[in-house]
């Protein structure tokens, strides 16, 4: 037996074999934890089976780089995305206005079904997000970033105002969660994935934040404020659910209240914050504009 072919091609098997491992392993982690408990042999042999996938992707973390370098720069699609900034927050923005809709209308109707104010509160956040994207990809979707600088500011100041506004559903929302305890519970695997997805989504909101400002173009900034904020709340809920989740009776009722009542003062203060700002500079280079036309 070659021990040196048996070593290599257990650490570095077929694309094919890792591809297929990826959504076993998944599914047999996640039912063993839910259904099986940690002590019984199948749960252990789905761990050495998640770890043994991790392993092998790990390892070919350098070779998935240079691969997908080399794939944006020679396939002619890949090069459009990279290079049209504005194609990239047109998807985005088309992406997450039908998203957004859609979350919002369900809220909207779960309200009225359950005769709630908790579920429209909800829908009438992500109406207002709605609303602010539908707005901007209106513009996107006409003109090149800084081409009519004058609307865009506009805009910009737009999206302020209804972020001082929305601020009034996010409110309602935090009064609900501090007041009334009113929260989601979800299996702990939802939580942790949610939880993925929620710092997932605060971090590229950052990062997005600070690259397009490059751009010097306040629809384009206005976009990412709107991700930002969106992502902020999502961190608000997050938490409300993994108190309720993960909560082991240790934390009384008046500590979560506390606890939530900080933090979505936080997250209000800031969005109020960000509103101002962009109001104020919104303001300010209109009449900087206006006065270099005269």
């Amino acid at each position: 037996m070659d021990l040196k072919k048996l070593g290599k091609d257990i650490l570095f098997p077929h694309i094919a074999i890792m591809i297929i491992l990826i959504p076993i392993a998944i599914v047999f982690l996640v039912y063993s934890m839910i259904f099986l408990g940690t002590k019984s042999i199948a749960a252990i042999i789905s761990y050495v089976l998640s770890a043994y996938t991790l392993t092998i992707w790990c390892i070919k973390v350098p070779y998935l780089i240079r691969f997908f370098k080399k794939f944006k720069n020679e396939n002619k699609y890949a090069r459009i995305w990279q290079d049209d900034t504005r194609l990239r927050i047109n998807v985005s923005l088309y992406v997450t206005l039908i998203y957004n809709t859609a979350y919002a209308l369900l809220h909207l109707g779960m309200g009225f079904w359950h005769h709630t104010f908790w579920f429209c509160s909800l829908a009438g956040y992500y109406i207002s997000l709605a609303v602010m994207r539908f707005f901007l990809v209106r513009h996107t979707s006409k003109h090149e970033p800084g081409e009519k600088m004058l609307d865009e500011l506009i805009k910009y100041r737009a999206c302020g105002i209804i972020f001082l506004i929305m601020n009034l559903a996010l409110a309602l929302i935090i009064f609900f969660m501090v007041y009334w305890n009113r929260t989601f519970n979800h299996h702990e695997i939802t939580t942790i994935s949610l939880a993925t997805y929620t710092f997932t989504s605060l971090t590229l909101a950052i990062i997005n934040t600070v690259k397009y400002h490059k751009y010097n173009s306040p629809v384009y900034s206005a976009s990412k404020a709107i991700s930002l904020a969106s992502a902020c709340v999502s961190v608000l809920t997050l938490e409300s659910t993994m108190l309720t989740t993960f909560g082991d009776g240790t934390m009384s009722l008046t500590g979560r209240r506390i606890l939530l009542g900080l933090s979505g003062s936080a997250v209000s203060v800031f969005i109020i914050a960000m509103a101002i700002y962009m109001i104020v500079q919104a303001n300010k280079n209109i009449k900087t504009l206006k006065k270099g036309d005269e």
